[in-house]
């Protein structure tokens, strides 16, 4: 029992004067490019000190964690450490799919929220613009979101214009018209509608003749002529 007694505490004061090695990051998921491991690493800091070269035993992996969620940048995290000090951290990166263009730029997620802008890349995204707020983004999310899912709308969509009163116009791709949504209400026929006008118009060479779209009626498609 002494010899057992004797092991463990030489063991545990081994273990415990283990140091934390230098991260190993590991970016999930699809959206890798607006941060890089280089950023995470400086937000893995614990007592004002880069993790790294620090006892395994005072490095608090909660707080490490609550750290880099911090960070606009970053959706989801999650550090671990091996019983050898090896530090690890699992990040998954938001994904934008609006791009805010105002007095402020910036992102929308596919959350919802905010995400800053990054000098590392910029996301291929329809530009937001019109009477937006930081902090009431709802309505022009929900159709950033749908134009997203939409194969259709994704690939054609260019911007997204909320008017004062929260309606909604959209332009697309090498067009010059504008569509004119309005209220999100009967979304799906508004856009079932949208793709028929666009297929005949299209087929009849046509597009070019309009400058208005108007789907604000859900069982007709109303244009104005240049």
């Amino acid at each position: 029992m002494l010899l057992v007694g004797v092991l463990f505490a030489f063991s545990k004061h081994r273990n415990s004067m283990r140091m934390a090695s230098d991260p190993n990051i590991e970016f999930l998921g699809e959206s890798q490019l607006f941060i890089t491991k280089a950023n995470v690493s400086k937000l893995l800091i614990q007592n004002q000190k880069p993790v790294s070269g620090q006892p395994k035993e005072i490095i608090d992996l909660n707080e490490l964690e609550s750290a880099l969620i911090s960070n606009p940048m970053i959706k989801k995290a999650e550090v671990f450490m091996s019983v050898n000090g090896e530090l690890s951290a699992d990040i998954e990166q938001k994904r934008p799919i609006a791009r805010v263009n105002t007095n402020a730029s910036y992102y929308i997620d596919d959350e919802g929220s905010y995400m800053p802008l990054s000098s590392n890349y910029t996301a291929r995204v329809p530009l937001v613009t019109g009477y937006i707020k930081k902090n009431d983004l709802k309505t022009v999310f929900e159709f950033a979101k749908i134009v997203d899912q939409d194969v259709f709308l994704k690939k054609h969509v260019i911007e997204i214009r909320q008017n004062e009163d929260k309606t909604i116009d959209f332009k697309i791709r090498k067009s010059d018209f504008i569509v004119h949504l309005g209220s999100l209400d009967m979304l799906e026929k508004k856009i079932n509608n949208f793709k028929a006008f666009y297929q005949k118009a299209s087929k009849d060479n046509i597009l070019q003749k309009y400058s208005l779209v108007n789907l604000k009626f859900d069982k007709q498609v109303i244009c104005t002529k240049t």
